[in-house]
């Protein structure tokens, strides 16, 4: 964009969440307009901020407004961050990993790049970094920006991360090479997975090298089923509920029981991204305890459709897979990572699956770095994948 230069140059000194520069006057996120937006080719940045909270490390970091393609295919604005490496411009142009967020909520105001410290969240951020990668981490269609979230909609969050990936290479201090991985936790790798799917048809000039995902959203059918009940489970019901049914129009009243509606929208608009946020969920899901669902959105025809092709594997994955699972983990049931796991396996990827004993859902992205992390560095280097298939 024309102020590309003068944004960076401003968000470079500016230490607050104020636009880092103005073009003719200061401007704020929301004041993008759909011209601009519909003008701007996927990828390209529209605005360009310090990233509030800064990065580990002492790296730099930015949060930016990028054009993306919405659930509909209408040109949109989608925010997220970019973490670069410190040090001098580097021989050769960088890698880039772009990160998967977990479940944050359905509302604008969930977006990850509005927390104060938004790299704590990053699982293994400082590690890659450190091995000079750049990093960049989407928001995802709809937080942080108008509209509803489009909650575990594959094709939605697969857009989001392939042009968070592009706008990264934008940046002039980045000097970004056109490789790339994708690295998520729960959502996020359900994002990741269909990141990796949708890649070559969709943002066909980047050369994805690898795909690693820590307990993974996969089969949403079984996972809605196995979830039923319990607060964390009610509670990410509530919001896929309130995000399908905004996005498609369809009636909540043919699931939810007679009275429930209050408590599933508190529940459904709250954010689950600081202990604060949880300890409040935990507190206004328990009347869904007693009364949420009158039938099995499963069993739905309408509601079992978006779940039947929001599950990721019907398309080829695209790269070698990495997965990693806790074995504690009551929120995506290890077997249920497993049996997809065995499905990637006889469609022919590489799959490399490791399990993190004793470890429940919320850990296993911070716990699954590392590893995550090192398979990724192998990819880049073109070793050739390890697999856990058995043949």
């Amino acid at each position: 964009m024309r102020c590309l230069a003068a944004l960076l140059a401003a968000a470079a000194t500016v230490l607050s969440t104020a636009p880092a520069a103005h073009c003719g006057e200061a401007r704020l996120l929301g004041d993008v307009g759909t011209r601009e937006i519909a003008a701007a080719q996927p990828g390209e940045i529209l605005r360009v901020w310090p990233q509030v909270g800064g990065s580990v490390g002492n790296a730099k970091a930015y949060r930016i407004l990028y054009r993306s393609t919405g659930l509909k295919g209408q040109p949109i604005a989608v925010s997220g961050a970019v973490f670069l490496p410190t040090g001098p411009r580097p021989h050769r142009k960088r890698d880039i990993i772009a990160w998967a967020h977990p479940t944050t909520g359905v509302v604008d105001r969930c977006a990850p790049t509005l927390l104060p410290d938004l790299a704590g969240t990053v699982a293994g951020l400082e590690e890659m970094l450190h091995r000079g990668l750049v990093v960049v981490a989407t928001d995802y269609e709809g937080l942080g920006t108008e509209g509803m979230h489009p909650y575990l909609i594959g094709a939605s969050e697969a857009r989001s991360i392939l042009d968070s990936v592009r706008a990264a290479r934008k940046l002039p201090d980045a000097f970004a090479s056109d490789r790339f991985a994708v690295w998520g936790h729960s959502q996020g790798g359900h994002a990741a997975l269909f990141a990796g799917e949708t890649a070559a048809a969709y943002a066909p000039e980047l050369k994805l090298v690898g795909v690693a995902a820590a307990a993974p959203a996969t089969d949403l059918v079984k996972l809605f089923k196995a979830d039923h009940g319990s607060i964390a489970g009610d509670s990410l019901t509530a919001m896929a509920l309130l995000s399908w049914s905004t996005l498609y129009a369809i009636p909540t009243e043919t699931v939810l029981a007679r009275g429930a509606k209050p408590a599933y929208e508190t529940v459904a608009t709250t954010c689950m991204q600081t202990i604060a946020d949880l300890l409040k969920l935990e507190d206004v899901a328990q009347p869904l305890q007693r009364r949420f669902l009158k039938t099995d959105p499963t069993k739905v025809p309408v509601w079992r459709a978006i779940m039947e092709q929001n599950s990721p594997g019907h398309a080829p994955a695209g790269a070698p897979v990495f997965i990693v699972q806790g074995t504690d983990d009551e929120t995506v049931r290890p077997r249920i990572t497993r049996h997809f796991a065995e499905r990637l396996c006889r469609q022919g990827t590489p799959v490399w699956m490791t399990y993190l004993r004793d470890v429940s859902h919320s850990y296993a992205g911070y716990k699954g770095a590392l590893a995550a992390i090192a398979w990724i560095a192998d990819r880049f280097r073109g070793l050739p994948s390890p697999s856990t298939c058995k043949h």
